[in-house]
């Protein structure tokens, strides 16, 4: 038995309501180009939007001009996604909560996440949506998942209780001195002053 191994996400497809509505929101509010259409190809009735989120993946939604946008929050049930995030740069992010608000679209503030922060709202649809900034960088020829999974072994060493930014530090601190030679016999930590 062998894995079907992802490479990520292909592409996320959502059940929208008229096309305008999504296109006002991904495009109009989250600045998604709305790139492409054509009919859905299993069922006529419905058209098929695409827009780029930004990262060169695709968020599709299926729309049908005889349903209307209903802002009741999307079920939460077991096997329901809970919610999507996107990544926003820090200058963005740091503009979103008014940016949100000169809309009047509720949101839920800046939420520390320790390792990034996050400002939640819903779509015209009732899907909740997340702004998330990362509070790092990776090192050079890393991932922002290496430097969390060597934050997560940190953290679970030292017991703590979720990964904060001394865990994001230490982690890329690892990951560079385990991947970027050095002359120096020790490189342990030294005050020249």
């Amino acid at each position: 038995m062998r894995k079907l191994q992802s490479q990520g996400v292909h592409h996320i497809t959502l059940v929208g309501a008229n096309r305008q509505t999504s296109i006002d929101f991904w495009e109009g509010v989250l600045g998604m180009p709305f790139i492409f259409e054509q009919p859905n190809l299993d069922r006529a009735a419905e058209s098929h939007l695409y827009f780029d989120p930004g990262d060169g993946r695709l968020i599709t939604v299926f729309t049908d001009e005889a349903r209307k946008p209903n802002p009741d929050r999307t079920s939460t049930d077991i096997g329901c996604v809970h919610h999507i995030a996107f990544a926003v740069s820090r200058a963005t992010f740091q503009q979103a909560v008014d940016r949100l608000n000169e809309r009047e679209i509720r949101n839920s503030g800046v939420k520390d996440r320790g390792f990034m922060d996050s400002i939640y709202f819903e779509d015209p649809l009732g899907l909740l949506i997340e702004l998330a900034s990362y509070r790092f960088e990776p090192p050079a020829g890393h991932t922002h998942a290496e430097v969390l999974m060597e934050a997560h072994r940190i953290r679970v060493a030292r017991s703590d209780y979720a990964i904060a930014e001394e865990h994001l530090a230490d982690a890329i601190e690892a990951l560079v001195e385990r991947n970027r030679p050095s002359l120096s016999t020790d490189r342990v930590p030294r005050n020249p002053y």
